[in-house]
């Protein structure tokens, strides 16, 4: 039998496919049971207004949101904040503007590591045709 550690209430369990204790497992599934049922009768809902009336904290909500549990596309004022600025994003991890932010410092940093490895071999074939004259 595989043991380990809950890690939210921190409690000794039987290893499962959650990852969780039997008891935080039947808390969660609670707790989306209440995000839904409220979800299902308030449609103009926030995220801040669903855990509110919940008292689901907001980041389990966004778990389930990111998880797939919960899905936004029927709520337009529910959003999710851009793992990297905060911005209310309705879809993925990022904004647009820091998407392409990254793809931009990426491109940089490859051209910066093509430069090097480029000065690196002109200096080495230089050092080598020195050593042979």
């Amino acid at each position: 039998m595989n043991l380990g550690n809950c890690p939210r209430c921190g409690k000794l369990y039987a290893k499962n496919l959650r990852d969780m204790c039997p008891v935080c497992i039947k808390e969660i599934d609670k707790q989306y049971e209440l995000c839904a049922e409220y979800l299902r009768k308030n449609k103009g809902c926030t995220i801040h207004d669903l855990s509110e009336a919940t008292e689901v904290p907001m980041k389990q909500i966004t778990r389930f949101i990111r998880e797939g549990r919960i899905s936004i596309l029927n709520h337009p004022n529910m959003s999710l904040a851009c793992e990297s600025c905060g911005t209310p994003i309705r879809e993925g991890n990022i904004c647009g503007e820091c998407r392409h932010r990254i793809s931009r410092d990426f491109r940089e940093v490859q051209k910066a590591e093509q430069s090097r490895s480029t000065e690196q071999g002109h200096h080495s074939t230089y050092s080598i045709d020195k050593l042979r004259d």
